[in-house]
Order: C-alpha cells, then sequence, then structure tokens
C-alpha cells in the first residue's frame, strides 16, 4: 500500500509544479490528474464531439484510452497509444477539459486508473477532488490556492514563453469563470477536505511552497 499526498486546488495555483517538485524530493511518483483531464479533452476536440451536449461527452469519453508511463521518472500521457503531453496545456484544451471534467462518465473513466496507482505506489497526486473524492485516505491533503491576478499573471507568461498571442485580463476573466463553474458543479466540486492543510502561493516562491508541503509532510508522517 502505497503513501499518498494529495493536493487540491483551482487552475492556476502552481499545483503541478509544486506537486513535481515534492514527488523528487520524497522520491514519489507525480501524478498528474489534470493532464488525464486534458487528454480526454484532446480527444473530444479531434473527435468533433458537440461539448454542449453531456450525453455526446459521455458517449465519446469512452474510446478514450487514457494510460500512464513514466520515462527518467517523468510522467507520459498516452491517449490511445499516443503520447500527447506536449499537445495538452493549450488554452483550448483547457477550456474543454473544465467542460468535460465534471461529466460523471469521464471521472469515472479515469478513476480507476488514479486509486491504482496510488494503491501500488507511493504517490504525490494533484487535481480538483484528489481529497474529497479520488483519494479520501491519503495520508497529507494540501489545499494551494492563489490570487485570481496572481495566477492569471503565471498563466500569462507560461503561454508566452511558448510564443502563444493571449491577454492577461482575458485569462484573468476566464479563470475566474473556471474558478465559478469548477466550485459550483454537481460532481465532485473544488473544495477543501476538513482534513487538508491550506497553503496560499501567492506571495511564496515555489522553493517556499516547496519546503511547507514537505515540513507538513514530516509532521504527519513521522512516528512518536
Amino acid at each position: 500500500m502505497g503513501c499518498s499526498i494529495a493536493i487540491d486546488g483551482p487552475a492556476g495555483a502552481g499545483k503541478s509544479t509544486i506537486a513535481r517538485r515534492v514527488a523528487e524530493e520524497l522520491s514519489f511518483i507525480y501524478v498528474d490528474t489534470g493532464a488525464m483531464y486534458r487528454a480526454v479533452a484532446l480527444y473530444l476536440l479531434e473527435n468533433g464531439t458537440d461539448t454542449e451536449k453531456e450525453g455526446e461527452i459521455a458517449r465519446d469519453c469512452k474510446n478514450a484510452a487514457v494510460s500512464i508511463q513514466y520515462q527518467d521518472g517523468e510522467q507520459q500521457v498516452l491517449l490511445n497509444g499516443k503520447n500527447v503531453n506536449a499537445l495538452l496545456r493549450t488554452e483550448e484544451v483547457s477550456q474543454m477539459a473544465s467542460k468535460s471534467s465534471p461529466v460523471p462518465e469521464v471521472r469515472a473513466h479515469l478513476l480507476q486508473l488514479q486509486r491504482t496507482l496510488a494503491r501500488e505506489n507511493n504517490v504525490v497526486m494533484d487535481g480538483r477532488d484528489i481529497g474529497t473524492v479520488i483519494l479520501p485516505e491519503a495520508e497529507v491533503k494540501i489545499f494551494l490556492t492563489a490570487s485570481p491576478e496572481v495566477r492569471a499573471r503565471r498563466r500569462y507568461l507560461e503561454l508566452k514563453e511558448r510564443g502563444e498571442d493571449c491577454d492577461e485580463e482575458e485569462i484573468r476573466q476566464s479563470i475566474i469563470l473556471r474558478d465559478v463553474r469548477d466550485i459550483g458543479r454537481a460532481v465532485s466540486p473544488l473544495k477543501q477536505a476538513p482534513d487538508a492543510v491550506l497553503v496560499d502561493s501567492s506571495e511564496q516562491t515555489v522553493d517556499q511552497v516547496v519546503e511547507k508541503i514537505l515540513q507538513i509532510y514530516r509532521e504527519k508522517t513521522e512516528r512518536p
């Protein structure tokens, strides 16, 4: 039985960066569940699924075979056998993932894979509902957040670095809309688990946040 660290939080809070670093420090496997949902979203986009019809999403997602491999410690997301890591971080895929991920059939499609990874390995897993739904028995639960302005700035710089044309205010509005959608959805809404530790990364460096989470891990797992 593996040891699990669950990191939840809104879009742009730095979950992936932080979770990956924590996993490296502890020699755990990093599981980016958001990338799994993005892979399903990518399939739906490429398939031409009508995103306004939940029934079509529920039907078509079953044809998206998502699997995870690890190469040199890095997670590789395979969609129907093809490595799609490089295609998962566009704004179009992000918005599609926000629409499709609340659909119960999409979540059920990926749930077993996520739990199996945690059962068989020591993992750091990040997402929206890890501590509340996917791994409710996780030894350590973190709710990582930051202000919408800080999250928008981070996303803007990330996209600009990739050479993508973008507007920071539009990104901020998109983040706020996504927060409302994620918090208000009927299935697995974004919320802080009662036993999760709140960590606000707005005014902290990556190193500071990583050290904070490692400290929480040590406090919760050290035996007297």
